[in-house]
């Protein structure tokens, strides 16, 4: 099985103070992420913004 990945909202504060964590395999949570930073966040989905958030997932811990 693949390394799990994961990433926080917790760790990049926002106006929101979104408290959500996504963790699974590489992709589904790169997308998961991207979907929740466009739809919650407000950012425009782009490849700029897939390749900002793949640089912020770490390998899960669970």
């Amino acid at each position: 099985m693949a390394n799990r990945k994961s990433i926080d909202c917790r760790d990049y504060p926002s106006e929101k103070n979104c408290s959500l964590r996504i963790s699974g395999a590489e992709n589904e949570v790169l997308d998961a992420a991207v979907q929740h930073a466009v739809s919650a966040h407000g950012h425009e989905n782009s490849p700029q913004l897939r390749e900002e958030i793949r640089g912020m997932l770490k390998d899960a811990n669970d």
